[in-house]
């Protein structure tokens, strides 16, 4: 797309925005998050990079579907002529280009919309993720029930320059029918962002202010502490690998 149709799809979506969030009463702003005097709060959106990786699949499919679609028509009208009802392929005519045409717009804005409406907030306790135009979606995910935090990136969002932090918590992984009763179930995905591996060390650097990351006695009543690889350990691996350092303690003294 050119730079001019880019600034008139620009323009036409400044007016298609304004108008769905006055009707659909969509929050302009990030969602809030509930912090301490003095504690630090961060709002932010995808990267830039992220809009540009939502075209790059737009535009595959955008012009898989319309090629289709231009060869059905092409087929019916040949069809159609051959037949001496060449009157009938005209007026097919604007029926198959609204069919190509129609769902490329609304595809095109609706990517926007994605992107425009995903906001993360981060404070030094907890992350709250907000999504959605029609039925807006928050997850709030505390850092003290947090197990486990991945990076994802595959080879076309390595080339844009993004990556997804996924933040599970305790009981979000495996499978549902297995989890424990009473077990929190949460997982919230951070799309898009440029600096993932960075995020995820933070939470961390975060997590080990309120948790031990080693084996010592000092925390016992802690339920999860994280590694340096980034995943957490739960409670019940820290007592089995205490005992298992008790029992080497005990057979060292009984060597000596």
């Amino acid at each position: 797309m050119s730079r001019r149709s880019e600034a008139a799809a620009a323009w036409m979506y400044r007016g298609i925005w304004k108008v769905l969030v006055d009707f659909f009463r969509v929050p302009a702003e990030p969602p809030t998050l509930p912090a301490r005097a003095g504690e630090t709060v961060q709002s932010f959106q995808p990267a830039e990079g992220f809009l540009k990786y939502l075209k790059f699949w737009f535009w595959i499919v955008l012009f898989s579907t319309d090629i289709v679609f231009t060869v059905a028509y092409i087929v019916i009208a040949g069809a159609l002529i051959a037949a001496k009802l060449w009157w009938v392929a005209l007026l097919l005519l604007p029926v198959a280009l609204f069919i190509i045409v129609a769902p490329d717009i609304v595809a095109y804005i609706a990517l926007h919309l994605r992107y425009d409406t995903m906001w993360y907030v981060m404070t030094d306790r907890s992350l709250r993720i907000r999504r959605g135009i029609w039925v807006i979606h928050e997850v709030t995910i505390t850092f003290e029930n947090v197990q486990n935090l991945k990076v994802q990136q595959g080879p076309v969002q390595r080339h844009f320059g993004i990556a997804n932090l996924i933040v599970e918590t305790a009981g979000a992984g495996g499978d549902p029918h297995q989890k424990k009763p009473g077990a929190v179930t949460n997982q919230g995905m951070i799309e898009g962002i440029a600096d993932a591996h960075a995020l995820r060390d933070r939470i961390l650097m975060r997590l080990r202010e309120s948790k031990t990351a080693g084996l010592g006695d000092e925390d016992h009543g802690r339920d999860v502490a994280p590694t340096s690889n980034g995943l957490v350990w739960s409670g019940d691996a820290l007592n089995v690998l205490r005992e298992i350092r008790d029992e080497a303690r005990a057979l060292a003294a009984a060597k000596f």
